[in-house]
């Protein structure tokens, strides 16, 4: 590996990708003891297999939570993610399927309610992206599919688990870099992440009364399957060299963010974004 180079050459064909084959694997352990930050709870993660997802649910294990695994075909990654969970002392659910599709969303809430018996945590997390040149470049097919994966699939999931939220609970979200200053590669993923962010801001809105606080965090360049599955071996190696840090995050740098927005740490936080963005400075 060059001096020039962050990580080494590497592209998967499929996505969202697999954390078993990348090359180094990301960190995703937690750093610090648990507090109980989430003893009792109930949470669900959507793409909780791997990356951001799966530091997630093993954090939030950590901190006290029974967790629901969503994904979407990485087995293998689900099952590496449900054995941590179960070193933390916790107890966990796969679910596989698309979260683009309502039916299966219900169908999640339904079993997470059958086993654990309520919802206190809802991490809206699972995503794709596919880089074009040109706006006119992307199909129909594609724009639909990103859609349903990154944004419907946050609406059917929230509608799902609403009856079942009670005051107290949390809903987090997460958003992207993208949505605050853009990506010219990446269009119709950067506007979902900006209607990820409306949608946590309106939404926060609507459920104050009730005691539901709603909250996103806006990641950087965080090394995640979902990178070596998106762009060619050359962009994998040198990603995340332009941020003030120099480096791209790991997923456990940023499932702290979730954590907090998940716990009543931040009891009087709602309508927010955190970012995990290695110092890169965006407005609004």
């Amino acid at each position: 590996m060059s001096d020039d180079q962050i990580n080494p050459p590497q592209h998967q064909d499929h996505q969202p990708g697999r954390e078993t084959e990348m090359t180094p694997a990301p960190d995703f352990a937690p750093k610090f003891p648990g507090n109980g930050r989430l003893a009792g709870k109930v949470a669900i993660i959507t793409g909780g297999d791997s990356g951001i997802g799966r530091a997630c649910a093993v954090l939030f294990a950590r901190e006290g939570a029974e967790v629901a695994i969503v994904y979407l075909e990485e087995t293998e990654d689900a099952k590496i993610t449900a054995d941590a969970i179960k070193a933390e002392g916790k107890n966990v659910l796969l679910l596989r399927g698309d979260v683009g599709e309502k039916a299966f969303c219900d169908n999640v809430v339904g079993k997470v309610i059958e086993e654990f018996g309520k919802i206190d945590v809802l991490v809206n997390n699972a995503a794709e992206q596919h880089p074009q040149e040109e706006i006119t470049d992307i199909s129909e097919e594609q724009l639909e599919k990103t859609f349903r994966t990154n944004i419907f699939g946050y609406f059917f999931m929230t509608q799902a688990a609403m009856p079942h939220l009670q005051s107290g609970a949390s809903i987090v979200n997460t958003t992207s870099v993208t949505a605050y200053r853009g990506s010219p590669e990446l269009l119709d993923y950067a506007s979902t992440k900006g209607a990820i962010l409306a949608f946590t801001r309106s939404l926060s809105g609507s459920l104050a009364e009730k005691g539901i606080r709603v909250n996103a965090v806006a990641p950087g360049p965080i090394w995640t399957p979902l990178i070596p599955a998106t762009f060619p071996e050359d962009k994998v190696a040198e990603f995340g060299a332009s941020q003030p840090m120099k480096r791209p995050g790991q997923p456990n740098e940023v499932a702290t963010c979730h954590l907090f927005l998940a716990c009543d740490e931040s009891s009087y936080i709602s309508g927010q974004v955190l970012h995990p963005n290695g110092g890169e400075i965006v407005g609004g």
